[in-house]
């Protein structure tokens, strides 16, 4: 199915096969996010009731048909999840809004904002993108909405400056920020009640044909009526999280003592038995850890709620036993949701057929999703490694999750997911102890793929063309490695790490590949860029097949002011604990481009950069070159092995210790000096 590229105002018709969507927003900027909710319209457009608000505070509506699924870390960048069961919709629902909502800044400093709709099988649908928001604090990205028996989506666009509780207020949610019952209202206070201002995105003459309601009617109450207290309504403030600490061994008497581990890796063999192990060990931590538990289901579209885990449950299917690793389920109220979780681990690999029979089944038990569960990391999230018949997604989804995706949901929770009981935060530590140990068969992300030797070979000998078929696959698993490496600085850092890619090739995976496999033609090389927020330059990594070398480089720009020779020793001051290997390019403006050395140079006689230069020294580009591994598995020497060492290494001693130039503050003389000229002038 091919996605459609909405403008503001616009609709379209989702097709009539699609009974489930799921709801992304993204944006650009990290430094805060976007908050999503979803409200469920009447013809009037207003709620029904404050049940019919779905945001974190009440992630669920009554019906079950919209859930909140939370914010996911990515390494395409953050987004916000909903998901809309349309089957589910209960009819006197006319309409449901897409909105966002921020609690400090404005959309304006978020850059480019998206709304994408998915299918079953994660494939994007349609998708809205705007840049035009400035000091709006909460905004209706689309809604879905009834027309003659079908569902559509329209792109909205339009702002509000008084934030969720204002945007909700509007659409007849009754808000309260305060724990305790108000005073009864007043007639006069109702009459002096300021009407709420909406502000678009746009200018009035640019504003969609939305059929949202968004004036309220006040109700003021007769003089024979008692003055009802008004209730304390949905509370939109954020829950503050908190982070446990993880118990310390300080007894020990050397290094060699290792604490005892709550999974055991003695005697794990391989195969079905590694399987085993691994799936109860994943299960059972779920089942001890809630927020673990809701940082994998909401990955595949469960509510919040109350987890359990089932391990190989037997089924029925004509004559046939069907028995997937592991039963999912999760309740809310008189809501149940179940998946069917089929494990593989080390090379394993999921079978069309297996993961259709557990389609079948799903399907005859109303079960919600099947999800796969391999060391397969597809190039882009929401993509499945196998493709299955689409007619069997009309009533379950098929979902996909790679172990490289688990330890960094785990590494998440652990660092920034507020775990603020100690015996949980073990409990997950163990798990995630185990899982990163070799015997447990799970792994991030290490092998090439079936066809890296061949490919490998044909780089080598020049004999490589673009329109081999064996390079698109091992193109794909470059964009996984590039996409694993992401997650791990993700995790590790706790800011959403992106893998930047044309904007065509993030939503076109055939385009993403054919890019890729010209690169590696033509080239010779992978190259993949990393941007990390609040670093100084971006992280760009490249393989070259041809050399055995990788190179990881990254640009600074210089101070503005000064001489040349004080911008290198800017540079320097801070690559003081920088590799001597690591080449400084000082790039100038004016005839003579730039120049460069190794850093041992540099440092020893920093003029070398400079000396008969004459233009402005504008930038720097710092480079390292890596031994390139060459196995297509593995942990040593191997491919993978030596491109995620080099890009942690390079960032952990040459990035991480830069600073971007701050020009220094005005001196007060200088203040004076400025409003003397002034009073002169």
């Amino acid at each position: 199915m091919h996605d459609q590229y909405l403008i503001k105002g616009q609709n379209i018709t989702l097709p009539e096969e699609i009974e489930q969507v799921d709801v992304l927003i993204t944006w650009e900027d990290s430094t805060f996010g976007i908050d999503a909710s979803a409200l469920l319209l009447g013809v009037d457009g207003k709620v029904g009731s404050d049940e019919d608000f779905v945001f974190y505070n009440q992630q669920e509506s009554t019906d079950g048909s919209v859930r909140y699924l939370g914010r996911r870390e990515t390494e395409s960048g953050p987004h916000e999840r909903l998901l809309v069961q349309l089957s589910a919709v209960p009819s006197e629902v006319d309409a449901i809004a897409l909105v966002g909502s921020v609690d400090t800044g404005s959309f304006g400093e978020l850059g480019k904002l998206s709304l994408h709709l998915l299918d079953a099988s994660g494939s994007t649908v349609a998708e809205y993108v705007t840049a035009d928001a400035t000091t709006e604090t909460a905004f209706v990205f689309g809604e879905i909405y009834r027309r003659n028996g079908l569902w559509k989506l329209r792109a909205v666009g339009q702002g509000w400056a008084s934030g969720l509780a204002g945007l909700a207020e509007d659409f007849g949610v009754d808000v309260s920020e305060d724990t305790s019952i108000e005073e009864p209202i007043s007639e006069e206070s109702v009459a002096a009640e300021p009407a709420v201002e909406v502000h678009a995105a746009e200018s009035p003459s640019e504003a969609p044909t939305a059929d949202l309601t968004v004036a309220p009617e006040p109700v003021v109450p007769t003089a024979s009526t008692p003055k009802p207290a008004r209730p304390r309504g949905v509370r939109t403030a954020k829950p503050v999280p908190k982070k446990a600490p993880l118990p310390e061994f300080k007894l020990a008497e050397s290094e060699a003592w290792q604490p005892a581990r709550l999974f055991s890796v003695v005697g794990v063999g391989a195969g079905e038995e590694q399987e085993r192990r691994t799936t109860s060990a994943l299960v059972s931590t779920m089942q001890s850890v809630p927020l673990f538990a809701r940082a994998i289901t909401s990955r595949v579209g469960a509510p919040a709620g109350s987890f359990e885990g089932y391990v190989e449950v037997p089924y029925t299917k004509g004559e046939s036993r069907v028995i997937p690793d592991a039963v999912l389920r999760v309740s809310r109220g008189s809501r149940l949701w179940t998946g069917l979780l089929e494990v593989k681990t080390g090379a394993g690999k999921h079978s069309r057929e297996q993961l259709e029979n557990y389609l079948d089944i799903a399907k005859k038990n109303k079960y919600d999703v099947v999800i796969s569960l391999s060391n397969d990391l597809p190039a882009s999230a929401g993509e499945l490694p196998v493709e299955v018949d689409k007619r069997k997604l009309t009533k379950v989804a098929l979902r996909h999750l790679s172990w490289a995706e688990v330890i960094h949901e785990a590494r998440m929770v652990l660092s920034h997911g507020g775990i603020d009981n100690p015996l949980q935060a073990w409990i997950l530590n163990e798990f995630l102890r185990y899982i990163e140990h070799p015997k447990s068969g799970a792994s991030e992300f290490v092998d090439m793929g079936r066809h890296w030797v061949a490919i490998r070979e044909g780089v080598s000998a020049g004999t490589l063309r673009s329109g081999d078929p064996k390079a698109a696959s091992i193109a794909d698993s470059w964009i996984a490695l590039a996409r694993n490496l992401a997650l791990r600085f993700t995790a590790e850092l706790g800011v959403t790490v992106k893998h930047v890619l044309p904007r065509r090739a993030t939503n076109d995976a055939d385009y993403r590949t054919e890019l890729t496999v010209e690169e590696l033609a033509n080239d010779g090389t992978f190259s993949a860029l990393l941007r990390i927020p609040d670093a100084a330059g971006e992280l760009r990594v490249v393989a070259d097949m041809r050399t055995n070398k990788i190179t990881c480089t990254t640009v600074v720009s210089a101070p503005d002011e000064g001489t040349s020779g004080k911008r290198v020793a800017w540079v320097l001051r801070q690559l003081k604990n920088a590799p001597a290997d690591l080449l400084i390019e000082a790039a100038f403006s004016g005839p003579t481009s730039s120049t460069c050395e190794p850093h041992a140079e540099v440092r020893a006689t920093p003029r070398i950069l400079t000396d008969g230069q004459s233009g402005q020294l504008s930038s720097f580009v710092l480079m390292q070159t890596f031994t390139l591994g060459s196995k297509r598995a593995g942990t040593a020497a191997s491919f993978i092995s030596s491109v995620t060492h080099s890009a942690e290494s390079f960032y952990a001693e040459v990035i991480q210790p830069l600073r971007e130039w701050v020009p220094a503050a005005p001196k007060a003389s200088d203040i004076r000096r400025d409003e003397q000229t002034d009073d002169q002038d």
